[in-house]
């Protein structure tokens, strides 16, 4: 099994930054891709990034771009997403995800372990 705990959320004006972390453990070795979803109030779970185990592929939802930048600490076990130029838009429970095999994928039924996930309000 795969724990996943975020944190970095919070309450940020528009334009604002936030970094959100992501630790994993147990079973570590299931962590071959690991990715962020989030979900607005009100709205469906949506894919926000995604990255391999090496960091050598990534892929970001076309509404993040320029914007957000996902990436893995050396261990592996940990995962980021800066995200910068925050819109009222991005307010969301982010959460982060992680599948043991397989491509960067937008879907989150790929995806077997997931974090509680943490709050991020962007106000106008």
């Amino acid at each position: 099994q795969v724990h996943l705990v975020e944190s970095g959320g919070g309450l940020v004006p528009a334009g604002g930054s936030l970094t959100l972390s992501c630790a994993a453990s147990g079973r570590t070795s299931s962590t071959y891709v690991m990715g962020w979803f989030r979900q607005p109030p009100g709205k469906e779970r949506e894919f926000v990034a995604a990255i391999n185990w090496s960091g050598g592929s990534t892929n970001l939802a076309d509404s993040v771009k320029g914007r957000f930048t996902i990436s893995r600490g050396n261990a592996k076990n940990m995962l980021y997403l800066k995200m910068n130029s925050l819109k009222p838009e991005d307010t969301a429970v982010y959460s982060c995800a992680a599948r043991n095999y397989g491509a960067t994928s937008s879907n989150p039924t790929d995806y077997a372990y997931w974090g509680q996930g943490t709050q991020v309000t962007v106000s106008s």
